[in-house]
């Protein structure tokens, strides 16, 4: 079971109690339970598998033969994830990695439908620069560290506002895996200050995931529902998230870390019906641009259209390939 931000009875908000195992942190279930096996409590809590082999973990080392470990130690290698930053002109972040840059407004787009409505309303190439990219691998995706991507690419880009250099996005279309999430949290956070720092998430999630009373197949998809840490005062542009939904991967992982370290945050996750490229549900998120975040990052109406119109054509041509 991977990590997850549980919505909470105060409000959904996460840690609304202030209690710790709402910090939405990793909690784990063993595989194949037996009966008598040790079950967490409450979520949050991190129970350690039982082995099945009946043997402890110090014999299952000492078994390990130099060719295991030789393979082990290349799979972490290649598992890595490495955040290439650009913040100044010939510049890295390596070269000033003691120096964490200012940062007020960080908007965090995962997936396809979220990377699309900031590339056809927000970023234009006029206003943004790219200032860095993830190069990472998994078994579900391979991103590389070009900015050259189409919207079927898997691609974590950085770009910050020209005018306001504190302003920054990112799209994140690549899948992260649970054992990399951590990684990605640490070396894209590390780099920022946080004092003063507001993060606001978009994502997407398959309506099927939504628990409610209610049949699915009456909901109005897509909508949208939002999840906030306890620092975040503003007001939020949909209806909460109620219990008992939790959301996952990375999303969650942002908006955990960000309550862990008393950031204001807000997670906008849109349920959706369509699981590829879709209009309707890029048009979703439409209700954030009033926001206080994003309200003043808007480009012009007619130019999001057109951007728009282009991304599903790129995506359809690129799709008819395989046909």
């Amino acid at each position: 079971m991977g990590s997850g931000a549980r919505a909470s009875p105060g409000g959904a908000e996460l840690g609304g109690s202030g209690e710790p195992e709402r910090l939405g942190a990793q909690a784990r279930w063993p595989l194949g339970a037996v009966p008598g096996a040790e079950m967490a409590t409450f979520f949050g809590e991190v129970v350690v598998a039982p082995s099945r082999s009946g043997v402890d973990d110090e014999e299952e080392a000492r078994e390990e033969t130099p060719e295991d470990r030789e393979i082990r130690r290349e799979l972490e290698k290649k598992r890595e994830v490495d955040v290439h930053w650009t913040l100044k002109s010939g510049a890295t972040a390596e070269s000033s990695a003691g120096e964490p840059f200012v940062c007020s407004r960080f908007i965090v787009a995962i997936g396809h439908n979220a990377a699309a409505f900031l590339s056809s309303f927000i970023l234009d190439s006029v206003c943004w620069e790219v200032v860095g990219v993830v190069k990472l691998w998994n078994e579900w995706c391979r991103a590389s560290n070009t900015t050259n991507v189409l919207p079927t690419d898997s691609f974590c880009l950085f770009y910050r506002l020209i005018s306001d250099p504190t302003v920054l996005l990112c799209q994140c279309s690549c899948y992260v895996a649970e054992d990399q999430q951590f990684q990605w949290l640490e070396k894209v956070f590390g780099c920022m200050q946080k004092e003063g720092l507001q993060v606001t998430i978009l994502s997407t999630c398959p309506v099927a995931d939504y628990k409610t009373q209610e049949s699915t197949l009456t909901l109005p998809s897509p909508f949208l529902k939002a999840l906030k840490t306890k620092e975040f005062k503003e007001h939020v542009c949909c209806p909460l998230l109620e219990q008992p939904n939790i959301v996952r991967d990375l999303p969650a992982a942002v908006l955990s870390y960000c309550q862990v370290w008393q950031i204001p945050a807000v997670l906008y996750q849109c349920y959706t019906d369509v699981i590829k490229l879709d209009t309707v549900t890029i048009e979703a998120f439409k209700p954030l641009l009033s926001s206080k975040s994003l309200r003043s990052l808007v480009k012009d109406a007619s130019e999001s259209t057109k951007i728009l119109k282009k991304l599903l054509t790129t995506n359809e041509t690129h799709n008819n390939i395989y046909i």
